[in-house]
């Protein structure tokens, strides 16, 4: 899938179904006879992103894996994104939010600011006076030791906040 959160073990496309359709299979693809596949629907997740203002980028264009896994823990971040001139192209973009510890320390680093705690958000300057916030987010590998219902409790309160009450479940 070339799309975000494609792995089918990671739980960000269920957690996003939980919060807004109460249906942690909203996102995963279906056959023609309405069977479900293991894999999510990159339309609809691409296209429901598109419609509710989301958008998604990686904080990193070139990273060197350490290990065979998918941990950040054996990641290098070769080059970062010039997240500043990707914001300077979003106006209206309102919030930055990071899913995993690398990501945040890639915001920390770039911006000067605060690092949030897990499921908080701070204030952070990204240039020419311009403030975003910048809120941390459980992982959601499920690597990462929490339960999908209580990683989408985290994810519906920031949604809430950023998208207003009328978006999310």
């Amino acid at each position: 899938m070339e799309f975000f959160y494609p792995n089918w073990i990671n739980d960000m496309w269920r957690i996003w179904g939980l919060i807004f359709f109460d249906d942690k299979e909203y996102f995963v693809a279906e056959e023609a006879d309405g069977r479900k596949v293991r894999r999510f629907d990159r339309d609809r997740c691409a296209g429901f992103a598109a419609e509710r203002g989301i958008a998604i980028y990686d904080t990193a264009c070139q990273v060197r894996r350490l290990k065979d896994n998918a941990s950040d823990k054996f990641l290098e971040i070769v080059e970062a994104t010039d997240l500043a001139a990707l914001l300077e192209k979003i106006p209206e973009c309102r919030a930055i939010v990071t899913t995993g510890q690398k990501a945040t320390d890639v915001i920390v680093g770039m911006f000067g600011c605060d690092e949030p705690a897990v499921g908080e958000c701070t204030v952070c300057s990204i240039g020419s006076g311009r403030t975003v916030r910048f809120w941390r987010m459980p992982s959601s590998s499920r690597a990462y030791p929490l339960p999908l219902e209580k990683k989408a409790e985290f994810y519906r309160k920031m949604f809430k906040y950023e998208l207003g009450a009328v978006a999310v479940n």
